[in-house]
């Protein structure tokens, strides 16, 4: 059976496949996704999973075939930054849910780009469109291990819109409301396990 790049790689049996890189057929399948998950854990074995769904346009950039990164937004918990600061262990995901079924999965190392970091000037301008007061951090990862899998259990579903309660609600903030948002919410200088996370004070943009 043909069909487009990401199905005919697979036998009709769900048969997955790994990459030595991100090419230009695996990184229009990322770009074309409006949702991708994220995946860290600490080292404990008592510790808390966590599983983020990342979702406002333009805030993913495959920086080059071995590197992703994305914007790290205020409005949520550090978890993610935690885990990455603690040992650096990710996994990204992104499914189709219209056209063919597919699913890629990164498996590497991230680490939270941080506003006071060198590199944190020349990381944003990848991500023009998303950029704003509510940016924490930029995770960059590296990644390890690229496949996919068939997706075939994965609902079709129909894209309709970003919701933009998100980006009006910290557009309506200056920096320095950001910070003082960042500082009064729980779970942001520290993880649910007590690990460090955002670094607060909240440095300013560069």
């Amino acid at each position: 059976m043909t069909g487009p790049w990401w199905f005919g790689a697979r036998t009709m049996a769900g048969m997955g496949k790994t990459f030595q890189r991100i090419d230009g057929r695996l990184r229009a399948f990322i770009e074309a996704q409006p949702l991708f998950f994220v995946a860290t854990a600490p080292l404990a074995g008592d510790g808390h999973v966590n599983l983020s769904p990342k979702g406002r346009s333009g805030s993913l950039a495959v920086l080059d075939e071995h590197r992703v990164a994305y914007l790290d937004f205020g409005g949520s918990g550090a978890e993610t930054i935690a885990h990455l600061r603690e040992n650096g262990r990710i996994t990204m995901m992104w499914c189709a849910f219209t056209g063919p079924p597919s699913i890629v999965r990164v498996h590497g190392t991230g680490e939270p780009v941080f506003r006071d970091d060198p590199r944190f000037g020349a990381l944003i301008g990848s991500f023009a469109g998303a950029d704003g007061p509510s940016v924490r951090a930029i995770v960059v990862v590296t990644a390890h291990r690229i496949s996919d899998s068939c997706g075939y259990a994965v609902p079709v579903m129909e894209y309709r819109e970003d919701r933009s309660l998100h980006a009006d609600f910290f557009g309506r903030k200056t920096d320095e409301e950001f910070s003082a948002y960042c500082e009064r919410k729980d779970h942001i200088a520290t993880s649910l396990d007590g690990l460090p996370a955002l670094p607060l004070p909240l440095p300013p943009r560069p």
